[in-house]
């Protein structure tokens, strides 16, 4: 291993792709050299992370050769197209699509749950990073697993219109505009109106009811537990811009009670737990904004049942995707290069 990485980020002018180099520079990954690669609409572009300026070439210019580790920050189609390339070039690719998370020779990681399961990258040369949800539940659920087993999730989800990208965001905007001057709105990202409303639909439904998102959620959670835990999530579009959050019921094996609920997720990385009702401390999206911490509260405990009912926020953008992403290509640049 040398002093430095050379790195690519494709999909480098989204919003997860500008984070990720938001985080590259914070955590002062040592980076040699820095490639940036996006689509037409902003190629052209000079973006900056550390030392480094660097201009936004077209991705169809793109040549991995040289380069270390590739981030894809961007959708399943383009990972499709691009990941193998930088795999046959010889970097190690970090992919945040959910395009991955179903192939068992690649692996799902959550660095603060199973760094370990990293010695599995020379499979494909893939990692996935998953999406915000699985990310903020696995953190969260894993060390109640760890201490007393968890039978079943029940999850819904209160997820924001950056979740969609610059157009998510711009839709909000303007049926937002729309409606406050009293005229008619249509809607192009969102199956229906997001402004003011609420939609339980994230993705293209499959059979069974569930859409492709919660499908990719589900395999991504079990893969992180290493178990076959029952799960059932609805995920829930929001009219909020950024900040995601979840309200969780975890049926367990064997009873907590709430203090030991209470010092398993105090102990646990990447968590903060914020618990005083009277005072009306828990956390919301808002609150997470900038921070890399998942953030825990409304923690209620029925013995009797073994359930635990959890409220979790979380900046959907940075640990819910860009710094999960970086904290990968740190390992990998650590123990596999």
């Amino acid at each position: 291993m040398g002093n430095s990485a050379a790195v690519a980020v494709v999909g480098a002018t989204g919003l997860v792709g500008r984070q990720i180099l938001a985080s590259l520079e914070e955590r002062k990954f040592p980076l040699s050299n820095l490639q940036l690669y996006a689509s037409p609409r902003s190629a052209g572009e000079e973006l900056s992370c550390g030392r480094l300026t660097m201009r936004v070439d077209l991705l169809d210019t793109a040549r991995f050769a040289g380069t270390d580790i590739v981030l894809i920050a961007a959708n399943e189609l383009m990972s499709a197209e691009w990941a193998g390339r930088a795999v046959e070039s010889g970097a190690l690719v970090v992919d945040t699509s959910p395009l991955y998370v179903d192939d068992p020779e690649v692996p799902v990681v959550v660095p603060e749950i199973n760094a370990d399961a990293l010695g599995e990258v020379r499979n494909r040369g893939i990692v996935a990073s998953p999406d915000a949800v699985a990310i903020a539940t696995g953190l969260v659920v894993s060390p109640l697993h760890q201490a007393a087993g968890i039978r079943r999730l029940v999850i819904t989800t209160f997820e924001p219109v950056s979740g969609a990208g610059h157009a998510g965001i711009e839709e909000l905007q303007r049926q937002t505009l729309d409606l406050m001057s009293g005229q008619g709105t249509d809607n192009n990202v969102f199956p229906q109106r997001i402004a003011f409303n609420l939609v339980p639909q994230l993705g293209e439904p499959l059979a069974g009811g569930n859409t492709r998102e919660e499908a990719a959620t589900i395999t991504a959670l079990r893969r992180l537990l290493a178990s076959d835990i029952e799960i059932s999530l609805t995920r829930v579009r929001v009219p909020v811009f950024y900040g995601s959050a979840l309200a969780v019921n975890v049926e367990m094996t064997q009873s907590m009670s709430f203090d030991e609920v209470s010092e398993t997720l105090r102990a646990a990385p990447g968590l903060m737990l914020t618990e005083d009702l009277e005072a009306q401390l828990y956390p919301t999206p808002a609150d997470t904004i900038g921070e890399d911490a998942i953030h825990v509260g409304r923690v209620r405990c029925n013995e009797e049942l073994n359930v635990i009912d959890l409220w979790i926020a979380l900046d959907n953008i940075r640990k819910g995707s860009a710094v999960n992403a970086v904290q990968i290509a740190e390992l990998l640049f650590r123990d596999y290069l």
